[in-house]
C-alpha cells in the first residue's frame, strides 16, 4: 500500500461545482443537491483501496446519523478503470448496494473533479457549511489498516457537529492518509509537480 496523504486546500475555499452520473442512475450536481443542507461532506472514495474498506462500515453508520440532521454526503470515484477494473461504475454499483450507501457514489471519468478538488487519495475527506465554504479537509480519524485503532471517525463527526452548532472549524486538522488516485495515463495533476 502506498501512502499518499491528502493536499489540505485552505478552508474557507467554495466548493468547486461539478455535475457527474451517480452509479444508481442519473446526474448529482452539487449545487443542486446540496441547496438545502446545513453542511455537505464530499469523499473522494473507491472499491479496492484498503484504507477505504477499512472505514466504510463506520463511514455509512455516520452518513446515516447525520443525514438526518440535514448534511448531505456524495462519494467520488475517480479511479482510472482501465487500469483498476475493481472501481468500475458496474462494482461501484455492486459495491452502493453492499455497503448500504443512502447517499450518492459518483463516477468522475474524466478526474476533472479530483483536480477541482486536489483530491490526492482515498480515502479524501472534505466538508463544506451550509453556503459550501471549506471547513474541514483531513482524515476520517487515526485509525489505519493494521494500526489496531478503533475505526470511529471522530475527526469527521467533530468537523460536523462544528458546523451543526455554529462553532469554529476544529483544529488541529490531521491531513488523510490512503492510497494515491489512480491517476490516467498524462492525467497526473500539476499539484504534485
Amino acid at each position: 500500500m502506498a501512502a499518499v496523504e491528502s493536499m489540505m486546500v485552505e478552508l474557507g475555499t467554495k466548493a468547486p461545482s461539478f455535475k457527474l452520473p451517480s452509479v444508481t442512475g442519473g446526474n448529482v450536481e452539487l449545487y443542486r443537491y446540496a441547496k438545502n443542507s446545513k453542511g455537505t461532506v464530499i469523499l473522494f472514495i473507491c472499491n479496492h483501496c484498503p484504507y477505504v474498506m477499512h472505514i466504510n462500515a463506520k463511514l455509512v453508520e455516520i452518513a446515516n446519523k447525520y443525514i438526518q440532521r440535514g448534511i448531505a454526503f456524495i462519494a467520488i470515484s475517480s479511479n482510472d478503470v482501465e487500469k483498476y477494473p475493481a472501481d468500475s461504475p458496474e462494482e461501484m454499483k455492486k459495491l452502493s448496494k453492499n455497503e448500504g450507501f443512502q447517499f450518492p457514489y459518483l463516477y468522475d471519468e474524466s478526474q476533472e473533479v479530483a483536480k477541482a478538488y486536489e483530491a490526492a487519495c482515498t480515502p479524501d475527506l472534505y466538508v463544506f457549511d451550509g453556503d459550501l465554504k471549506l471547513t474541514y479537509r483531513g482524515q476520517f480519524d487515526d485509525s489505519r489498516p493494521g494500526n489496531g485503532k478503533e475505526v470511529t471517525g471522530s475527526d469527521l463527526q467533530q468537523a460536523i457537529e462544528a458546523i451543526l452548532n455554529n462553532n469554529a472549524p476544529i483544529e488541529p486538522q490531521v491531513p488523510s492518509i490512503g492510497c494515491n488516485i489512480k491517476w490516467k495515463p498524462g492525467n497526473e495533476p500539476s499539484y504534485f509537480g
